[in-house]
């Protein structure tokens, strides 16, 4: 017998766990954000992949901008949904919403709490150096990711990884665990373990402004910023002749130098101490490239400062 749920979710992260729950439950209802401007000049309104998924499946979408109406938590209770699971949505969920689901709220969130509750813990994760992470199933409270965890799953992060391949990596192995966390539940096994009071880290938003590069910082920090921030917002720099260009991967790179200055004909950077070498990088408006095809467009020789 499968569970009455609702969906709660909107990007891209959250869509193999929508299509986990199709298969195996009763997804009565899809909570995501209402359509947004996309497009170069913002004028077609575009649903979120979410909604697009839950569409293609047939089930009836909702849009609210709020839900701390009792207009909301009337519709919530109309659904007689047994509980929720909710995956990146992006609206907060009030005590009377949570109190709406008889078996509670469900949250998958991609880090191993309590380390990285917020909203970027992928990015974070990253921009810090950190060599794990993963994905926690937690019941909500009215608390910021402070739940009891019921389930979690560890995965190691690469030297080299960016933010884009872990995030799909997590959203695969989150949807199969969250089937795991509902099967157990469904069967009244699943069990609840409170978060450590130690550890506690937070995933703050990823601000515009923290994403250009900092030559002056060692090679590794450099490294970290960019592959954290890849694809997007995607950290960047100016070039001569180019603009500003993101910088979407790098590695560790041979040579010294002042800070910013190009070392070599393969985009080796110096940082304050070590380099990077740039692999890939996209300019305004167009397709990411590799650094080779960048330089047949851009010559960018030794000696040249970035900004």
């Amino acid at each position: 017998m499968s569970l009455r749920l609702v969906f709660m979710g909107t990007p891209d992260f959250a869509v193999p766990t929508l299509v986990e729950l199709v298969g195996s439950h009763n997804v009565i209802a899809v909570y995501t954000r209402a359509p947004q401007p996309a497009g170069r000049r913002g004028l077609v309104l575009t649903p979120s992949p979410v909604a697009h998924e839950a569409e293609r499946f047939g089930i009836p979408v909702f849009t609210p901008a709020t839900l701390r109406t009792a207009e909301a938590v009337a519709e919530m209770h109309a659904h007689g949904a047994d509980a929720a699971v909710v995956v990146a949505y992006g609206l907060v969920l009030p005590k009377a919403i949570l109190e709406v689901f008889p078996l509670g709220c469900f949250n998958l969130h991609a880090s191993l709490l309590p380390r990285w509750r917020g909203a970027a813990p992928i990015h974070r994760a990253i921009m810090a150096g950190d060599r794990e992470t993963g994905v926690s199933i937690m019941k909500m409270d009215e608390g910021l990711d402070t739940g009891p965890v019921a389930m979690e799953r560890r995965v190691a992060i690469g030297p080299d990884a960016t933010t884009g391949d872990l995030h799909d990596e997590l959203a695969r192995i989150g949807a199969g665990l969250m089937l795991i966390a509902l099967g157990a539940l469904e069967r009244g096994s699943l069990q609840l373990t409170p978060q450590a009071s130690a550890g506690v880290t937070y995933a703050s938003k990823i601000d515009k402004n923290e994403a250009r590069v900092d030559w002056s910082k060692p090679w590794q920090d450099v490294h970290n910023h960019c592959r954290g921030l890849s694809p997007f917002p995607g950290a960047w720099c100016e070039f001569p002749g180019a603009g500003r260009v993101k910088i979407l991967r790098t590695a560790k790179g041979d040579g010294s130098g002042s800070p910013g200055r190009v070392l070599d004909d393969k985009l080796t950077i110096a940082c304050s101490t070590g380099a990077v070498r740039v692999l890939q990088l996209q300019r305004a408006g167009r397709q990411p490239m590799n650094a080779e095809e960048f330089l047949r467009g851009v010559p960018v020789g030794p000696g040249t400062l970035l900004a």
